[in-house]
């Protein structure tokens, strides 16, 4: 791919949830551990964890099965999982930052250049539902219509992170709402993909998306000195030939950024704009004070406002 010309402005931002939006990852790796010390195994290492990051079940399953070499099945392991997951999925929480993003992304809807946003997780229904029922007040910022999920009907067989469809659709949800308002559709482009994982950030490349790299440490650390080969999508996370896989970056093409916490995003250099007053009490870092003031002014939704004050 060549170089691409100067990024535009930001229309739409689509999130990934494990990891990135909640602490969920970590849920993941006590979870595996757990079932390897059953056996006797060693610990999960970040060389391997960063392969099963943001992929679909399935495929995440032969990857940890072929490396862990258990005298179970993998349908056995799956249930040993499952088991460790309903105990541990529901202590999720919020990770640093990503309350007040929201709050402030869906603020923009108040102005002349609103940002969509919409959710895009390789968890399956029911994980989801682990993860986040009792999260509902703080994932009631994405529009239900615009949560799509790893095990919709609509993404194919095989066609998980890192190929793009799963950002691809959550775009077209977002456009589907944007034509039923005589808007003008967002563009692949127009679109920020918030990720923590490697063949996440692949796919949303391969979208023909902007991107944010949120790692893990152990992730970053596992990458170390090949942090633009991840931003641009070029570590190899897919490597078959499937049609429509999309198209990759070039490493300091400017689509990609690292960063290592969701706080004090830099909402200007993507002109994203929210409204002046909220603005302020951001940058001063008040931050209950900010969430009052946006949704006693820009929303009814009491419910929302005490949660995502409760979680700052």
């Amino acid at each position: 791919m060549s170089a691409r010309k100067e990024p535009p402005r930001i229309r739409a931002c689509l999130f990934d949830m494990d990891g990135l939006l909640i602490d969920s990852e970590d849920k993941y790796t006590m979870i595996t551990n757990e079932v390897l010390q059953m056996y006797g195994k060693p610990n999960l290492p970040w060389s391997i964890k960063a392969q099963l990051q943001g992929r679909p079940q399935p495929e995440a399953s032969k990857i940890f099965h072929e490396w862990a070499q258990l005298p179970i099945t993998p349908e056995e392991t799956a249930a040993k999982q499952a088991s460790l997951q309903a105990k541990y999925f529901p202590q999720s929480q919020p990770l640093p930052g990503v309350p007040a993003l929201l709050a402030n992304l869906v603020s923009t809807q108040s102005t002349e250049n609103p940002v969509y946003i919409a959710l895009a997780t390789s968890s399956n229904s029911r994980n989801f539902s682990l993860k986040t029922q009792h999260l509902k007040d703080l994932f009631s910022a994405f529009p239900e219509a615009n949560k799509v999920l790893g095990d919709d009907p609509r993404i194919g067989k095989g066609r998980g992170k890192p190929l793009p469809d799963i950002y691809l659709l959550a775009l077209e949800t977002i456009n589907k709402t944007i034509r039923s308002k005589g808007e003008t559709e967002i563009k692949p482009e127009e679109c920020l993909v918030f990720e923590d994982a490697v063949p996440g950030v692949e796919a949303g490349r391969r979208a023909g998306m902007q991107v944010i790299w949120c790692p893990h440490p152990g992730l970053l650390e596992s990458y170390k000195g090949r942090e633009e080969e991840v931003l641009a999508g070029r570590t190899g996370s897919h490597t078959g030939e499937n049609e429509n896989a999309g198209s990759l970056g070039e490493p300091g093409d400017g689509w990609g950024r690292l960063v290592h916490t969701l706080e004090n995003f830099p909402y200007e250099n993507y002109g994203i704009q929210f409204p002046e007053r909220l603005h302020h009490e951001d940058r001063k870092d008040n931050t209950r004070s900010w969430i009052s003031l946006y949704y006693n002014r820009y929303t009814r939704r009491d419910t929302f406002k005490k949660q995502f004050i409760r979680l700052n």
